[in-house]
Parts: C-alpha cells; structure tokens; sequence
C-alpha cells in the first residue's frame, strides 16, 4: 500500500469550506461596495449577496465536516469574515440612519450601532483568546473551553437552536433597518419586513446580552488564570 500523499499548506488554501470561505468575502465586499456606491439603485443586490455570504456561513461548515476538512485556518477565516461582515453592515447602517439623528438633534442611531459594532469585536475576540490561550487548541464554541463561564454563555454555545436563533436574528434586524430605508412604507414588501424585524429584534437584543456575557466572562477567565500562575510562582519562591 502506498503512503497517503502529505497534505501542503497549498491542499489547505484550497480545501472546499475555503474556497466557500473565499466566495462569503467576496460576496460580502461586493455587498458593501453596491450598498456605498450604488444603494438607491442596486439595494436589493446588495441585501442578496450579503445574506448569499451568510448562507455561506452555513454551507462551508457542512462542507468541512462531509469532506473531513476542517482545519484551524478554516475557522479563522470564517471568524474573520463572520465579524468584519457584521462591523461593516453596522458602519453602514450608522451612515443610512443619519437623517434620523439629525432629526433627533441627537446620533443615538449612529452611537448605537457603534457601541454594537465595539461589543461584537471585542466579546468575540476576547473569547477566542481566552479559549485559544488558556486551552491549547480546544476550540472557541467547545463544551470544555465554556466549562467554566457564564451559564448563559454555555448554553450559547451548548444548544445550537438557541445559537442560531441569536445569530440569525441579529443578522436580520441589521437586514431589516437596511431594508426599511428603500422601501415605501405602504407596500407589502414593507410590512412584510417590518414583521420580520420584530421577529428577529428579540433574538438580536439577546445576541447583544450573550455578548455582554461572553465578553465578562472571558477576561474573568483570563483574570483567574494570572491569579493562578502567580500564586504557582509565589508558591514555588517560599
């Protein structure tokens, strides 16, 4: 029997989750560049390729686990893409809302989804540090990293209904608010979209709540483990 063939770094660039990875980026980018340049025009484009990259999401994971090619760059691309896909649907929606805040006399729009757009980064980076740093390579979502952190962060992780439904209603509302600023507010398209932003918000005010969590939870983690070290040290000095 002859050896199996060594897997490059090359085999994993064009592993097939990657290359559904590479197609979520561009999607996304192509999103951003019709929702900046072209919004009045192509908003509805723009809406299709955004959730096609979130559809993405889904896919290269099945993919990974069908083709037995799962791998860490793998996940760090599709992390990478899930987040910068969030900061920029949240920057541009702080630019969509601008005639609201001005009418307000106040840019709550703009200041709120700048504090979601600094929750999201540094709940999820924090988190995948901690998990990363003080567990080796156990993975960010696994039952063993969260062992130790906030119950509502476990069960985040632990029931994948429950996951879902933050992510997806969280993507959705930012969908929504895009949606509602280039329809008539008497068409069907418009009711038809408000009615999913009331059935997405509460999965996204709970994302927010999660992250907040997450966020906590992870630099207690962090935190308990340099109390740790230092009493090791400490101990091993007397």
């Amino acid at each position: 029997m002859s050896p199996a063939k060594e897997t490059t770094a090359k085999d994993v660039l064009l592993f097939i989750p990657n290359l559904i990875g590479y197609m979520r980026v561009v999607a996304t980018l192509v999103s951003f560049v019709l929702m900046i340049v072209s919004s009045h025009s192509f908003w509805w484009l723009a809406i299709l390729m955004y959730v096609s990259s979130f559809v993405g999401d889904l896919l290269d994971g099945m993919a990974a686990r069908k083709f037995n090619q799962c791998s860490t760059f793998g996940g760090l691309l599709d992390m990478v893409t899930d987040r910068c896909s969030t900061l920029g649907m949240l920057y541009i929606l702080g630019g969509e809302y601008q005639k609201e805040d001005e009418q307000l006399g106040v840019p709550i729009f703009r200041m709120t989804f700048l504090f979601l757009i600094v929750l999201d980064i540094s709940s999820h980076w924090c988190q995948m540090h901690s998990t990363m740093s003080l567990n080796q390579q156990a993975h960010h979502k696994s039952k063993e990293s969260n062992a130790d952190r906030n119950i509502l962060v476990r069960l985040y992780y632990q029931y994948y209904w429950f996951f879902g439904y933050c992510c997806v209603g969280a993507e959705f509302t930012y969908i929504c608010l895009y949606i509602r600023q280039y329809v008539s507010a008497e068409s069907i398209l418009a009711t038809v979209n408000t009615v999913l932003l009331y059935s997405c918000l509460p999965g996204c005010v709970t994302k927010q709540v999660v992250n907040v969590a997450q966020l906590t939870s992870a630099c207690h983690a962090v935190a308990a483990h340099d109390a740790h070290t230092r009493n090791t040290q400490l101990q091993k000095q007397a």
